[in-house]
This record gives structure tokens, sequence and C-alpha cells, in this order.
């Protein structure tokens, strides 16, 4: 670990030359990509200077007790070196939860993507409520949500919207949000208080960055058409609505929230960029995620995650057997202690 530290100190050392070179500042590609890494090791090698900075003084004050005479003085030098040596201990436990092998995508921006599953009117009522919960979720970490693809419906809800979130550590706090979401409550349409059962699709993409995944304009078909509001009406009065189709893929990524047409290309590129970053990353992981053995769950986003019971007041996560009973609160946004549950529990299978 500590040889790891060294490497990663000398090329810190390197980067912080290389991002004042004023030919890399004038790439912006290429100082996006030294920047990035430059913010990847900066916290193992604060921590590691830091740790060096410990051992010193503990050499120094090692010293200082050997040759000191006076008891009084020589007793303060000793306690010193017992707080000391804690805080290396301390430092050593820290860096090993650094160095620790992550999931590469943790610290990225995330696309989550949330879609009404069979329930009809009712999935789709809850595919608003946990947009909102997200949302609200986001507002309480101090990150910024942005609205990339919406279809709603006329009562309040969403048929599908696709939304953005930047912050630090966002992926790496949602990606175990991805998988089917089922909801059981007596929906506001039900007259004799029988109780629903639908379900809402979420999957949460790490956003890709242009310089981590190239896509050829070759591979793009590009269609413009005029934007369409609930029940089909013309919402522009021009065509500033984008429709992209991944030739190789297959992938087919549709924009219209904009009134200009730039900003719903650019949305959707953002979009398609992090679904083929996903297709790229499950097709890798795929012969890995077959011979997995005791697993608490995958979290992949074909299998039922978690049911939230209004009657109950309950929330059951399914992968880890997490039973709470504080279902509004949730739903307004309080996801820290589940989101916590879930990291802990699936750390394992995560870094498989």
């Amino acid at each position: 670990m500590f040889k790891k530290l060294e490497e990663l100190e000398k090329k810190y050392e390197e980067l912080n030359k290389t991002l004042s070179n004023p030919k890399i500042i004038a790439d912006q590609s290429k100082f996006q990509e030294c920047a990035k890494l430059h913010s990847d090791i900066s916290k193992a090698v604060l921590k590691y200077k830091e740790y060096k900075g410990t051992i010193k003084e503990i050499e120094e004050n090692s010293k200082l007790f050997l040759e000191e005479i006076d008891k009084e003085f020589k007793k303060l030098i000793s306690e010193e070196l017992e707080k000391l040596k804690e805080k290396k201990s301390n430092f050593e436990i820290e860096l090993k939860e650094i160095m620790f092998p992550k999931d590469p995508h943790d610290r990225k921006n995330c696309i989550v993507e949330i879609r009404a599953g069979a329930g009809g009117d009712e999935a789709a009522l809850f595919a608003g409520d946990l947009f909102r919960m997200y949302s609200r979720f986001t507002e309480n970490n101090g990150w910024k949500t942005e609205v990339m693809s919406s279809s709603p419906t006329g009562i309040g809800g969403f048929k599908e919207i696709i939304f953005g979130i930047t912050g630090e550590d966002v992926y790496g706090k949602l990606k175990h949000e991805s998988g089917v979401h089922r909801v059981q409550r007596v929906p506001l349409t039900e007259s004799s208080g029988r109780i629903h059962t639908s379900t809402v699709t979420v999957a949460i993409l790490p956003e890709a960055e242009e310089v981590e995944l190239e896509i050829s304009a070759n591979d793009l078909k590009i269609d413009r058409f005029r934007s369409t509001g609930p029940g089909g009406q013309s919402v522009n009065t021009t065509d500033s609505a984008i429709r992209i189709t991944h030739i190789p893929t297959g992938i087919v990524v549709t924009c219209q929230d904009e009134k200009s047409q730039h900003k719903n290309k650019d949305k959707a590129l953002k979009i398609l960029r992090a679904r083929l970053l996903d297709l790229a990353e499950r097709e890798k992981h795929e012969e890995l995620a077959l011979k997995r053995k005791n697993q608490v769950g995958t979290g992949d986003r074909s299998e039922r995650i978690r049911t939230y019971n209004f009657p109950q007041n309950r929330i059951t996560d399914h992968r880890i057997g997490l039973n709470l009973h504080n279902l509004e609160e949730v739903l307004e946004g309080n996801l820290g202690d589940l989101v916590a549950n879930l990291s802990e529990k699936l750390k394992t299978s995560s870094e498989i």
C-alpha cells in the first residue's frame, strides 16, 4: 500500500506541474482529463502527507525522549508520543479505506431514468413520487437536478422522466437504487378501497465524459420533429425535438423538453453517452456476474429491489432484508439511512 502511495504522491506532483503548463491549459480536453486525475488521487496523497508528517514527529520526539534528563519534561514527551502513535494508527486505517478498490464511477455525476411499469395511471403517479423523492434527496445533499426528458401524464405523473444529478460522489451514493420499485396502496381512483400493486423501474447511470467515450457521427441517425405534450398536442411551433439513434446498438434517445434544438441535442447525446457506457460496463462484467455466489443482490434494474407499502407505512428492501417504518419521511427525500445501509451491506457485491 505504501509503495502505491509513494507512486501516487510522485504522480500528484507531476500533475501539479502539468496543470500549470500553458499548452495543457489551452487543450481543454487534456486539461480536464489531468484535472480529474489530480482530483481523484488528491485525497489519498494529502492524507499520506499528513501520515508522513506524523511519522516524522514520532521520530523527533523519540530522539528527544532518549536525550532528555528532566523527568517531568520526559513525561510530557512520553504522553505526546502516545497521542502521536494513536494518530498514526488512525491515519493507517483511513489510508486503507481510501486505497481499498472502489467502483471507478462512484465519484461521477449520474443520469436517472424513471419509467412507469405495471399499473397504468397508478404506476405513472408513483413514478412522479419517486422523481420528487430523488429531487428532494438531491436538494438535501446540496446537489443539482436537471430534467433532460419527460413524458408527463394528464393526472400529474410520468410515463417516463430522465434527469441528471450533479454533485460530489453522486453515482456512488445512488447506484444501488437501480431496479424495480413496487408500490402497494389504494389509488385515488379506487372507490372500493382496494389495495393495488404497481411497479416503476429506476435506472441509475454514471455520466460518461466526452474524453472517456467518443461517439462517431457516422454511427448516429438524427431526426428532428415537433415537440408534443400530454394527449399529443403540439407544444412548439418549430421542429426543436430531437431523436438520436445509435445505429450499431439500436439505442434510441428522444429529447423535447427544451425549446432550443441545440439544447435538446446536447441532452440527448449526454443520455446516449451514459447508456453506451452502461452497456459496455454490463457486457464487461456479464461473465463475472454469472459467477457470483452468496451475493445479497445484484442491483440490476430488472429485479424487484424494494416495496413501498402505504397501509403499513413500511419500506422493504428485498436485497438486504431491511424493513423501515418511515415511508412518508423517505418519500420526502430522507433517504440517508436507507442509502447508508445499502452501501454497507452491498459493498462486497458491488466490488466483485
